[in-house]
């Protein structure tokens, strides 16, 4: 969030009101994991103008060296009377060297009017997508998955942001995302205290993959994500607030 954040996510951006799902997955951010095994779950609400668009939940847990997450964004509300939407996805992977290592990676979308998979693998950490069903034409923007090493999904994003960290880890990431066909950026820096809570500044940039109308439109997506204390020397992701194009937007912790 992680984070799908998420985000953070990439192809969330195609079950939510054009952009607003990308904005979305820039809250899909990733920071490095904490030593200690541990579990975690949490609930999101989405708002748009103050106005209740949809569900995020999230769960993982790290263990001896491991991980796993599952996660799913649903449409509710005002959206949900127009279309039915959602998005299901889990990954599997490893914690090497204070960082997320994905092995296996599954998505199930369903926009309301188009429904869609997607399988990646990865290598020693090179993704491999083996199913992206319904299959698209080639485009000369796509990016060829062999040489996008070091790369994560959107889940681990998600998971990855949206879990309790330690006060230590706030505000530090720099994460690359490949979707399978797209490439994008998530950043948090300048941790700031208010009130107990740390805020930090956060940017979601697309990289490379998407169009050139998605490109002259919008490249950089400013936000802020707000951890609130959790427990002794622990943080939890209470809330994100970003801008779209359709006005002000946030995911609240339920």
């Amino acid at each position: 969030m992680a984070p799908i954040l998420m985000a953070p996510i990439s192809r969330l951006r195609r079950l939510l009101p054009p952009r607003a799902a990308a904005l979305l997955l820039a809250v899909a951010l990733a920071a490095p994991p904490a030593a200690a095994d541990q579990t975690d779950s949490a609930v999101f609400d989405l708002s748009l103008r103050g106005i209740r668009a949809g569900t995020l939940a999230i769960s993982g847990a790290i263990q001896e060296g491991s991980y796993a997450a599952a996660g799913k964004l649903q449409s509710s509300g005002i959206v949900a009377m127009v279309r039915k939407i959602s998005y299901d996805a889990k990954v599997t992977g490893r914690v090497k060297n204070g960082r997320y290592v994905p092995v296996t990676y599954e998505e199930d979308a369903d926009t309301g009017r188009r429904q869609s998979q997607s399988v990646m693998a990865y290598q020693d950490g090179v993704p491999q997508v083996k199913v992206y069903n319904p299959p698209r034409k080639t485009r000369g923007r796509d990016i060829d998955p062999a040489t996008q090493g070091g790369t994560v999904d959107p889940l681990t994003a998600a998971y990855a942001t949206l879990r309790d960290v330690p006060e230590a880890e706030a505000c530090q990431v720099n994460l690359t995302i490949f979707d399978g066909k797209r490439r994008s950026q998530v950043r948090l820096s300048g941790p700031a205290v208010e009130g107990g809570r740390v805020t930090c500044a956060g940017e979601y940039r697309r990289l490379e993959g998407f169009s050139e109308e998605d490109m002259a439109e919008k490249a950089s997506f400013p936000f802020r994500l707000i951890y609130e204390p959790a427990r002794d020397g622990v943080l939890r992701v209470g809330e994100v607030r970003m801008d779209t194009i359709y006005g002000k937007g946030a995911l609240k912790r339920r």
